[in-house]
Protein backbone atom coordinates (compact mmCIF):
# COMPACT_ATOMS: atom_id res chain seq x y z
CA UNK A 1 0.00 0.00 0.00
CA UNK A 2 1.49 3.41 -0.97
CA UNK A 3 1.41 6.26 1.51
CA UNK A 4 -0.49 8.43 -0.99
CA UNK A 5 -3.49 6.06 -0.80
CA UNK A 6 -3.69 5.89 2.99
CA UNK A 7 -5.62 9.15 3.63
CA UNK A 8 -8.09 8.30 0.87
CA UNK A 9 -8.72 4.83 2.33
CA UNK A 10 -9.23 6.30 5.81
CA UNK A 11 -11.68 8.82 4.39
CA UNK A 12 -13.64 6.12 2.58
CA UNK A 13 -13.74 4.02 5.73
CA UNK A 14 -15.13 6.94 7.74
CA UNK A 15 -17.63 7.74 5.00
CA UNK A 16 -18.87 4.16 4.96
CA UNK A 17 -19.24 4.14 8.72
CA UNK A 18 -21.14 7.40 8.53
CA UNK A 19 -23.49 6.04 5.91
CA UNK A 20 -24.29 2.99 8.04
CA UNK A 21 -24.76 5.17 11.09
CA UNK A 22 -27.12 7.41 9.16
CA UNK A 23 -29.51 4.55 8.46
CA UNK A 24 -27.57 1.82 6.72
CA UNK A 25 -28.89 2.67 3.28
CA UNK A 26 -25.50 2.60 1.55
CA UNK A 27 -24.13 -0.48 3.29
CA UNK A 28 -26.95 -2.58 4.78
CA UNK A 29 -25.97 -4.84 7.65
CA UNK A 30 -26.19 -8.58 6.87
CA UNK A 31 -26.66 -11.00 9.75
CA UNK A 32 -23.98 -13.64 9.95
CA UNK A 33 -25.77 -15.58 12.71
CA UNK A 34 -25.74 -19.31 12.10
CA UNK A 35 -29.06 -21.05 11.47
CA UNK A 36 -30.29 -23.24 14.32
CA UNK A 37 -32.03 -26.29 12.87
CA UNK A 38 -34.40 -28.28 15.07
CA UNK A 39 -35.88 -31.67 14.23
CA UNK A 40 -39.46 -32.18 15.43
CA UNK A 41 -41.78 -35.14 15.16
CA UNK A 42 -45.56 -35.03 15.33
CA UNK A 43 -47.79 -37.70 16.82
CA UNK A 44 -49.78 -37.90 13.61
CA UNK A 45 -49.60 -39.58 10.20
CA UNK A 46 -48.38 -37.28 7.42
CA UNK A 47 -51.83 -37.17 5.79
CA UNK A 48 -53.68 -36.07 8.94
CA UNK A 49 -54.72 -32.44 9.37
CA UNK A 50 -53.06 -32.54 12.81
CA UNK A 51 -49.69 -33.04 11.10
CA UNK A 52 -50.64 -30.11 8.88
CA UNK A 53 -51.17 -28.01 12.00
CA UNK A 54 -47.67 -28.99 13.17
CA UNK A 55 -46.25 -27.87 9.82
CA UNK A 56 -48.25 -24.62 10.04
CA UNK A 57 -46.60 -23.87 13.39
CA UNK A 58 -43.14 -24.64 12.02
CA UNK A 59 -43.73 -22.41 9.00
CA UNK A 60 -44.65 -19.47 11.19
CA UNK A 61 -41.40 -19.93 13.14
CA UNK A 62 -39.34 -20.31 9.98
CA UNK A 63 -40.91 -17.26 8.32
CA UNK A 64 -40.47 -14.98 11.33
CA UNK A 65 -36.98 -16.09 12.31
CA UNK A 66 -35.43 -14.77 9.11
CA UNK A 67 -33.17 -17.76 8.61
CA UNK A 68 -31.90 -17.88 12.21
CA UNK A 69 -34.18 -20.74 13.29
CA UNK A 70 -35.55 -23.55 11.18
CA UNK A 71 -37.90 -26.31 12.35
CA UNK A 72 -38.44 -29.49 10.33
CA UNK A 73 -41.45 -31.64 11.27
CA UNK A 74 -41.46 -35.40 10.69
CA UNK A 75 -44.59 -37.60 10.90
CA UNK A 76 -45.38 -40.10 13.65
CA UNK A 77 -42.94 -42.98 13.89
CA UNK A 78 -40.20 -41.36 11.83
CA UNK A 79 -37.82 -41.34 14.81
CA UNK A 80 -39.78 -42.64 17.82
CA UNK A 81 -43.18 -44.35 18.20
CA UNK A 82 -46.11 -41.93 18.46
CA UNK A 83 -46.69 -42.52 22.18
CA UNK A 84 -42.96 -42.11 23.04
CA UNK A 85 -42.74 -38.51 21.85
CA UNK A 86 -42.36 -37.04 25.35
CA UNK A 87 -39.40 -39.26 26.23
CA UNK A 88 -37.83 -38.72 22.81
CA UNK A 89 -37.88 -34.95 23.28
CA UNK A 90 -36.76 -35.07 26.93
CA UNK A 91 -33.77 -37.28 26.09
CA UNK A 92 -32.76 -35.21 23.08
CA UNK A 93 -33.48 -37.92 20.51
CA UNK A 94 -35.74 -35.22 19.07
CA UNK A 95 -35.39 -31.46 19.48
CA UNK A 96 -39.15 -31.04 19.81
CA UNK A 97 -42.55 -32.46 19.04
CA UNK A 98 -46.25 -31.88 18.42
CA UNK A 99 -48.87 -33.96 20.20
CA UNK A 100 -51.37 -33.87 23.06
CA UNK A 101 -50.83 -34.00 26.83
CA UNK A 102 -53.45 -36.75 27.30
CA UNK A 103 -51.20 -39.19 25.39
CA UNK A 104 -48.84 -39.13 28.42
CA UNK A 105 -51.64 -40.45 30.63
CA UNK A 106 -49.73 -43.66 31.44
CA UNK A 107 -46.95 -41.70 33.17
CA UNK A 108 -49.28 -39.83 35.52
CA UNK A 109 -53.07 -39.99 35.37
CA UNK A 110 -53.28 -36.22 36.06
CA UNK A 111 -51.90 -35.52 32.60
CA UNK A 112 -55.15 -36.79 31.10
CA UNK A 113 -56.95 -33.80 32.60
CA UNK A 114 -55.62 -31.63 29.78
CA UNK A 115 -58.06 -33.26 27.38
CA UNK A 116 -60.16 -36.02 28.93
CA UNK A 117 -63.48 -35.50 30.60
CA UNK A 118 -66.10 -32.74 30.68
CA UNK A 119 -63.84 -30.03 32.14
CA UNK A 120 -66.56 -28.97 34.57
CA UNK A 121 -68.50 -27.47 31.69
CA UNK A 122 -65.61 -25.55 30.13
CA UNK A 123 -65.12 -25.63 26.37
CA UNK A 124 -61.61 -26.22 24.93
CA UNK A 125 -60.75 -22.52 24.71
CA UNK A 126 -61.77 -22.00 28.33
CA UNK A 127 -59.50 -24.86 29.40
CA UNK A 128 -56.64 -23.07 27.64
CA UNK A 129 -57.59 -19.95 29.57
CA UNK A 130 -57.35 -21.96 32.80
CA UNK A 131 -53.97 -23.30 31.68
CA UNK A 132 -52.42 -19.89 31.00
CA UNK A 133 -54.28 -17.71 33.51
CA UNK A 134 -55.66 -20.09 36.13
CA UNK A 135 -52.58 -22.04 37.21
CA UNK A 136 -52.63 -24.97 34.80
CA UNK A 137 -49.22 -24.23 33.29
CA UNK A 138 -47.49 -24.34 36.70
CA UNK A 139 -49.27 -27.59 37.53
CA UNK A 140 -48.17 -29.20 34.26
CA UNK A 141 -44.57 -28.21 34.96
CA UNK A 142 -44.90 -29.65 38.46
CA UNK A 143 -46.08 -33.00 37.06
CA UNK A 144 -43.29 -33.15 34.48
CA UNK A 145 -40.73 -32.34 37.17
CA UNK A 146 -42.09 -35.17 39.35
CA UNK A 147 -41.48 -37.52 36.40
CA UNK A 148 -37.95 -36.17 35.74
CA UNK A 149 -39.16 -35.03 32.32
CA UNK A 150 -37.25 -31.87 31.44
CA UNK A 151 -39.08 -30.26 28.53
CA UNK A 152 -40.53 -26.87 27.63
CA UNK A 153 -44.24 -27.23 26.90
CA UNK A 154 -46.64 -24.89 25.11
CA UNK A 155 -50.36 -25.64 24.82
CA UNK A 156 -52.40 -24.23 21.95
CA UNK A 157 -55.18 -24.99 19.48
CA UNK A 158 -58.54 -25.67 21.16
CA UNK A 159 -60.07 -28.69 19.45
CA UNK A 160 -63.79 -28.91 18.58
CA UNK A 161 -65.81 -31.35 20.70
CA UNK A 162 -65.03 -34.89 19.59
CA UNK A 163 -67.64 -37.47 18.47
CA UNK A 164 -68.66 -40.31 20.76
CA UNK A 165 -67.37 -42.66 18.10
CA UNK A 166 -67.70 -44.65 14.88
CA UNK A 167 -69.68 -47.89 15.13
CA UNK A 168 -71.20 -50.71 13.09
CA UNK A 169 -74.68 -49.59 14.16
CA UNK A 170 -76.16 -46.67 16.11
CA UNK A 171 -75.72 -46.68 19.89
CA UNK A 172 -79.14 -46.09 21.42
CA UNK A 173 -78.44 -46.75 25.11
CA UNK A 174 -75.54 -47.32 27.50
CA UNK A 175 -76.15 -51.08 27.48
CA UNK A 176 -75.26 -51.15 23.78
CA UNK A 177 -71.61 -50.53 24.75
CA UNK A 178 -71.34 -53.78 26.71
CA UNK A 179 -68.51 -55.87 25.26
CA UNK A 180 -67.78 -53.50 22.37
CA UNK A 181 -64.07 -53.57 21.45
CA UNK A 182 -63.32 -49.87 21.33
CA UNK A 183 -60.42 -47.49 20.72
CA UNK A 184 -59.84 -44.33 22.76
CA UNK A 185 -57.05 -42.76 24.86
CA UNK A 186 -56.41 -40.97 28.15
CA UNK A 187 -58.98 -41.08 30.91
CA UNK A 188 -61.57 -41.74 28.21
CA UNK A 189 -60.23 -45.31 28.49
CA UNK A 190 -61.63 -45.46 32.03
CA UNK A 191 -64.90 -43.80 31.00
CA UNK A 192 -65.66 -46.21 28.14
CA UNK A 193 -64.51 -49.14 30.26
CA UNK A 194 -67.01 -48.11 32.97
CA UNK A 195 -69.69 -48.12 30.26
CA UNK A 196 -68.82 -51.74 29.48
CA UNK A 197 -66.46 -51.45 26.49
CA UNK A 198 -63.21 -53.39 26.08
CA UNK A 199 -60.77 -50.57 25.30
CA UNK A 200 -57.59 -50.61 23.21
CA UNK A 201 -55.67 -47.25 23.15
CA UNK A 202 -54.27 -47.44 19.61
CA UNK A 203 -52.32 -44.57 17.95
CA UNK A 204 -54.20 -42.63 15.26
CA UNK A 205 -52.58 -44.36 12.29
CA UNK A 206 -53.54 -47.85 13.51
CA UNK A 207 -57.26 -47.28 14.12
CA UNK A 208 -58.77 -47.75 10.67
CA UNK A 209 -56.71 -50.90 9.86
CA UNK A 210 -57.85 -52.38 13.19
CA UNK A 211 -61.49 -51.58 12.36
CA UNK A 212 -61.07 -53.05 8.90
CA UNK A 213 -59.65 -56.32 10.27
CA UNK A 214 -62.28 -56.58 13.00
CA UNK A 215 -59.76 -56.20 15.81
CA UNK A 216 -62.00 -53.47 17.22
CA UNK A 217 -65.74 -52.83 16.79
CA UNK A 218 -65.73 -49.06 17.23
CA UNK A 219 -63.42 -46.11 17.73
CA UNK A 220 -63.19 -42.40 18.27
CA UNK A 221 -60.40 -40.19 16.99
CA UNK A 222 -61.20 -36.50 16.77
CA UNK A 223 -62.93 -34.58 13.97
CA UNK A 224 -64.55 -34.80 10.54
CA UNK A 225 -61.38 -33.89 8.61
CA UNK A 226 -59.05 -36.29 10.42
CA UNK A 227 -61.63 -39.07 10.36
CA UNK A 228 -62.17 -38.64 6.62
CA UNK A 229 -58.44 -38.48 5.80
CA UNK A 230 -57.68 -41.50 7.97
CA UNK A 231 -60.33 -43.54 6.12
CA UNK A 232 -63.07 -44.04 8.71
CA UNK A 233 -65.89 -43.85 6.13
CA UNK A 234 -64.27 -46.79 4.29
CA UNK A 235 -64.81 -49.09 7.26
CA UNK A 236 -67.86 -47.62 9.01
CA UNK A 237 -70.98 -45.68 8.00
CA UNK A 238 -72.24 -44.77 11.50
CA UNK A 239 -70.88 -41.90 13.60
CA UNK A 240 -72.30 -40.75 16.93
CA UNK A 241 -71.83 -37.01 17.52
CA UNK A 242 -71.36 -35.18 20.85
CA UNK A 243 -69.57 -36.58 23.87
CA UNK A 244 -68.00 -35.59 27.18
CA UNK A 245 -65.10 -38.05 26.96
CA UNK A 246 -62.78 -35.49 25.30
CA UNK A 247 -64.64 -32.21 25.07
CA UNK A 248 -61.82 -29.88 26.19
CA UNK A 249 -58.65 -31.04 24.39
CA UNK A 250 -55.85 -29.00 22.85
CA UNK A 251 -52.41 -29.57 21.29
CA UNK A 252 -48.99 -29.53 22.92
CA UNK A 253 -45.76 -28.24 21.40
CA UNK A 254 -42.66 -29.63 23.11
CA UNK A 255 -39.05 -28.45 23.09
CA UNK A 256 -36.04 -30.22 24.52
CA UNK A 257 -35.02 -28.01 27.47
CA UNK A 258 -31.36 -27.76 26.51
CA UNK A 259 -32.13 -26.88 22.91
CA UNK A 260 -34.69 -24.27 23.93
CA UNK A 261 -32.46 -22.65 26.58
CA UNK A 262 -29.66 -22.29 24.03
CA UNK A 263 -31.82 -20.12 21.78
CA UNK A 264 -31.37 -16.36 21.68
CA UNK A 265 -34.01 -14.38 23.66
CA UNK A 266 -35.55 -12.94 20.50
CA UNK A 267 -36.00 -16.44 19.04
CA UNK A 268 -37.77 -17.54 22.22
CA UNK A 269 -40.14 -14.59 21.82
CA UNK A 270 -40.80 -15.61 18.23
CA UNK A 271 -41.78 -19.06 19.54
CA UNK A 272 -44.13 -17.48 22.11
CA UNK A 273 -45.95 -15.44 19.50
CA UNK A 274 -45.96 -18.26 16.94
CA UNK A 275 -47.76 -20.45 19.50
CA UNK A 276 -50.44 -17.79 20.00
CA UNK A 277 -50.80 -17.12 16.27
CA UNK A 278 -50.98 -20.85 15.53
CA UNK A 279 -53.68 -21.31 18.15
CA UNK A 280 -55.91 -18.77 16.43
CA UNK A 281 -55.08 -19.95 12.93
CA UNK A 282 -55.71 -23.59 13.82
CA UNK A 283 -59.13 -22.68 15.27
CA UNK A 284 -60.15 -20.84 12.11
CA UNK A 285 -58.84 -23.56 9.79
CA UNK A 286 -60.65 -26.25 11.81
CA UNK A 287 -64.00 -24.51 11.35
CA UNK A 288 -63.50 -24.26 7.60
CA UNK A 289 -62.09 -27.72 6.98
CA UNK A 290 -64.22 -29.67 9.48
CA UNK A 291 -67.46 -28.21 8.13
CA UNK A 292 -66.48 -29.03 4.55
CA UNK A 293 -65.46 -32.57 5.42
CA UNK A 294 -68.59 -33.09 7.50
CA UNK A 295 -70.59 -32.38 4.33
CA UNK A 296 -68.34 -34.71 2.31
CA UNK A 297 -68.78 -37.53 4.81
CA UNK A 298 -72.54 -37.20 4.47
CA UNK A 299 -72.19 -37.39 0.68
CA UNK A 300 -70.15 -40.57 1.14
CA UNK A 301 -73.09 -42.21 2.88
CA UNK A 302 -72.07 -41.76 6.51
CA UNK A 303 -75.06 -41.56 8.85
CA UNK A 304 -74.59 -39.15 11.77
CA UNK A 305 -76.62 -39.52 14.96
CA UNK A 306 -76.68 -37.34 18.05
CA UNK A 307 -75.51 -39.24 21.10
CA UNK A 308 -78.62 -39.73 23.27
CA UNK A 309 -78.84 -37.49 26.35
CA UNK A 310 -79.10 -40.58 28.56
CA UNK A 311 -75.63 -41.67 27.42
CA UNK A 312 -74.23 -38.16 27.90
CA UNK A 313 -75.62 -37.98 31.45
CA UNK A 314 -74.17 -41.42 32.12
CA UNK A 315 -70.78 -40.15 30.94
CA UNK A 316 -70.91 -37.42 33.59
CA UNK A 317 -71.84 -39.93 36.27
CA UNK A 318 -69.06 -42.26 35.15
CA UNK A 319 -66.61 -39.37 35.09
CA UNK A 320 -67.43 -38.52 38.70
CA UNK A 321 -66.59 -42.11 39.71
CA UNK A 322 -63.35 -42.15 37.74
CA UNK A 323 -62.30 -38.73 39.04
CA UNK A 324 -62.99 -39.69 42.66
CA UNK A 325 -60.98 -42.89 42.30
CA UNK A 326 -58.01 -41.18 40.62
CA UNK A 327 -58.07 -38.31 43.14
CA UNK A 328 -57.81 -40.80 46.01
CA UNK A 329 -54.88 -42.53 44.32
CA UNK A 330 -52.97 -39.49 43.07
CA UNK A 331 -52.63 -36.18 44.99
CA UNK A 332 -51.53 -34.37 41.82
CA UNK A 333 -54.68 -35.52 40.06
CA UNK A 334 -56.81 -33.98 42.80
CA UNK A 335 -54.70 -30.81 42.77
CA UNK A 336 -55.28 -30.31 39.03
CA UNK A 337 -58.96 -31.18 39.29
CA UNK A 338 -59.54 -28.74 42.17
CA UNK A 339 -57.79 -25.98 40.21
CA UNK A 340 -59.93 -26.62 37.13
CA UNK A 341 -63.13 -26.72 39.17
CA UNK A 342 -62.42 -23.40 40.88
CA UNK A 343 -61.70 -21.69 37.56
CA UNK A 344 -64.65 -23.33 35.79
CA UNK A 345 -67.14 -22.30 38.45
CA UNK A 346 -66.38 -18.64 37.73
CA UNK A 347 -65.71 -18.86 33.97
CA UNK A 348 -68.71 -20.98 33.03
CA UNK A 349 -71.09 -18.75 35.02
CA UNK A 350 -69.88 -15.80 32.97
CA UNK A 351 -69.94 -17.60 29.60
CA UNK A 352 -73.30 -19.32 30.07
CA UNK A 353 -74.95 -16.06 31.12
CA UNK A 354 -73.38 -13.93 28.39
CA UNK A 355 -73.47 -16.16 25.29
CA UNK A 356 -76.60 -16.11 23.18
CA UNK A 357 -78.08 -19.34 21.80
CA UNK A 358 -76.47 -19.37 18.34
CA UNK A 359 -78.56 -22.38 17.34
CA UNK A 360 -81.65 -20.17 17.50
CA UNK A 361 -80.21 -17.88 14.80
CA UNK A 362 -79.01 -20.83 12.70
CA UNK A 363 -82.46 -22.46 12.82
CA UNK A 364 -84.10 -19.14 11.95
CA UNK A 365 -82.09 -18.79 8.73
CA UNK A 366 -81.56 -22.39 7.63
CA UNK A 367 -84.27 -24.35 9.41
CA UNK A 368 -83.82 -27.21 11.82
CA UNK A 369 -81.38 -29.75 10.43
Amino acid sequence: MSKSNTPRRKFLGKAAAGAVGAGGLAFPMVSTAQTVSLRFQSTWPAKDIFHEYANDFAKKINDMAGGRLKIEVLPAGAVVPAFQLLEGVAKGTLDGGHGVVAYHYGKNSALALWGSGPGYGMDPNMLLSWHYYGGGDALLQEIYKSLNIDVVSFLYGPMPTQPYGWFKKPVAKVEDMKGVKFRTVGLAVDMYTEQGAAVNPLPGGEIVPALDRGLIDGAEFNNATSDRLLGFPDVSKVCMLQSFHQSTEQFEILFNRGKYNALAPELKKIIDYAVEASSADMSWKAIDRNSKDYAELKKAGVQFYKTPDAILRNQLEVWDKVAAKKSAENPLFKKVLDSQKAFAQRATAWQNDYLVDFKMASNHYFGRR
